[in-house]
């Protein structure tokens, strides 16, 4: 503690008290240097306590801000909203702690009371804490340690957590789906027809959602998703055969957006909310718009010959290590359309078909 005297107006003497830090964190050799600051601060006529407290950075600032730096690599909305989320909701204790000031215990009264119960959120959450830290570190506005680390930290303190068996989303049997797309076909709405390339080009929800016209070839019969929009930042060429060229196609007879399934709001595109609802509205309530490139790939395996690469390589998925990778340099475009010219045949057929 460093404590120094000011002079009030009557003449009376005022003791003002500023902690410098928590032994065993804060040395006494450190201590010393810090009181040492604080007198050189008072001699030239500044106040120690307003100056740290108007230099100090709050965690849930130096969250916010490290948040803003990362953005634009983050390009999947719904990543931007978990981070914020969990620094905000589960961090609500410390965010208003001085970042230079947090400890292992203030990480532990975050993690300790979600560490069991919600065991992949507090594992996420244990990282997204460190890097903050490792970014204020490197902004200059902490030093020392990071309390969040695991490996030689926390992991001491901290019991094994459960595994979590991993989820697979709610899809629907290939078995089921010439029945479902003729339910789909008979809805005149956007979302159905957004719902229908996507499961006609297994593509990822958001990917159908922000497709624009520039990215359709319709001599070459492919869309062409940029890197950027993808998992992998890899450009990702998607055949348009069949159905799923028709459905382009009818969009773009009545377009009046760059969007080809534009929203309600102008110059925004449809949701992904409108496709989940769609789905409620159809009374298939136990399945999810992302399970269907489960059900293609279930078909893939179950009904088909194609090589396994192939219909990984139509979910843009990455397939084999970097040695494979580095040789495979062909996107087996004409495969993959032969692929999805025999998935929207079976999507338009009865019940009995397989291909």
């Amino acid at each position: 503690m460093f404590r120094w005297t000011q002079k009030r107006p009557d003449g009376s003497r005022k003791f003002t008290d500023m902690s410098l830090g928590a032994y065993p964190a804060v040395s006494l050799v450190l201590a010393r240097n810090k009181a040492q600051e604080c007198r050189e601060q008072l001699a030239c006529g500044i106040n120690p306590l307003e100056a740290r407290n108007k230099a100090a950075r709050m965690f849930g600032e130096v969250a916010d801000d490290f948040i803003a730096t990362m953005r634009s690599e983050w390009s999947n909305e719904k990543h931007v909203r978990q981070w914020v989320q969990t620094l905000e909701v589960y961090c609500a204790s410390i965010r208003q702690t001085p970042v230079d000031a947090i400890t292992t215990e203030h990480v532990l009264v975050v993690l300790n009371p979600i560490w069991h119960t919600k065991s992949e959120t507090a594992s996420r959450l244990r990282a997204r804490i460190e890097r903050v830290l490792d970014f204020a570190t490197v902004k200059g506005w902490r030093s020392g340690d990071n309390p969040a680390r695991w490996k030689g930290h926390l992991q001491n303190v901290l019991p094994t957590r459960k595994r979590v068996a991993k989820r697979h989303w709610p899809a629907l049997s290939y078995a089921d789906i010439p029945v479902f797309m003729v339910k789909l076909k008979e809805r005149p709405a956007i979302a159905a027809r957004a719902l229908e390339l996507t499961i006609l080009t297994a593509a990822r929800t958001s990917e159908v959602l922000l497709a624009t016209w520039e990215e359709i070839d319709f001599d070459a019969g492919v869309w062409v998703v940029p890197a950027m929009r993808m998992k992998m930042r890899k450009e990702h060429k998607v055949p348009l055969v069949g159905r799923s060229l028709e459905v382009v196609q009818a969009m773009q007879t009545a377009a009046t957006s760059d969007y080809i399934f534009p929203g309600q709001r102008k110059g925004r595109p449809l949701s992904n909310m409108s496709l989940s609802m769609l789905l409620r509205r159809m009374e298939y309530n136990d399945i999810t718009v992302h399970g269907f490139r489960s059900t293609f790939r279930d078909w893939v395996g179950d009904k088909t010959d194609f090589p396994r690469e192939v219909a990984e390589a139509a979910l843009a998925h990455k397939v084999g290590n970097a040695v494979e990778l580095a040789y495979r340099r062909s996107d087996a475009l004409e495969k993959r359309r032969k692929l999805m010219a025999a998935w929207s045949e079976y999507c338009e057929a009865d019940n009995g078909y397989s291909y």
